[in-house]
């Protein structure tokens, strides 16, 4: 194995046995700092393991917060997210397919706020019509690295957080729930990349 070193060039931004977040993989910890000759150019990597896929990556050090890793929010942020999902909430566009785009555009953010807003909006979309499959996998991704990273945040465990997201969700669902599916625009069927899979019908 590698052996571990101090980044040369001054400190890392990420520590050793830190929890991050990785976009779209979710809360990681950073397992060692270590150096590796890539090009024929000493590099730092961090060896993060990801919990949620059970899987370790190699990040360089110097990219690592380009890519969007960052640290565990704090408290405060982790209950603006609670606010965000209780808010109130207006209806988005019925063309699903622009609609699955700006909610990935939110996701890949990694921005806990924004990944809030998927979880809220694909929540009460799915109490008015049943949500093609495509945005129930992305309302799913959402919803997972929303819990992990507030239970981390703010010390509860992932059961405790899934009981506080749907309380503060239910209430506008049910009131959603009533409007009728009938009363939206007409969908305009359109043509999908074929590793997607199309609309339901």
């Amino acid at each position: 194995m590698p052996e571990e070193k101090a980044p040369a060039g001054g400190s890392p931004p990420f520590i050793l046995n830190q929890k991050v977040v990785y976009p779209l993989q979710g809360v990681g910890q950073i397992l060692s700092i270590t150096e590796r000759v890539f090009k024929g150019k000493p590099t730092q990597y961090y060896q993060i393991f990801l919990p949620v896929t059970d899987m370790t990556v190699m990040i360089p050090v110097d990219k690592a917060v380009e890519i969007g890793i960052r640290a565990i929010v704090p408290a405060e942020k982790a209950n603006e997210a609670f606010e965000i999902i209780a808010s109130d909430f207006e209806p988005v566009t019925a063309d699903w397919k622009m609609r699955y785009q700006m909610n990935l555009d939110h996701l890949k953010s990694g921005d806990i706020t924004d990944i809030a807003l998927v979880v809220r909006n694909l929540y009460h979309r799915s109490k008015v019509k049943e949500l093609p499959i495509l945005e129930r996998k992305l309302y799913d991704s959402a919803m997972k690295l929303l819990i992990d990273e507030i239970a981390f945040s703010l010390n509860l465990t992932v059961s405790e957080v899934e009981k506080k997201v749907h309380e503060r969700l239910e209430p506008l669902g049910k009131s959603l729930a009533m409007i009728d599916p009938d009363a939206e625009d007409e969908f305009d069927p359109v043509v999908v990349e074929d590793d997607e899979e199309e609309e339901e019908e």
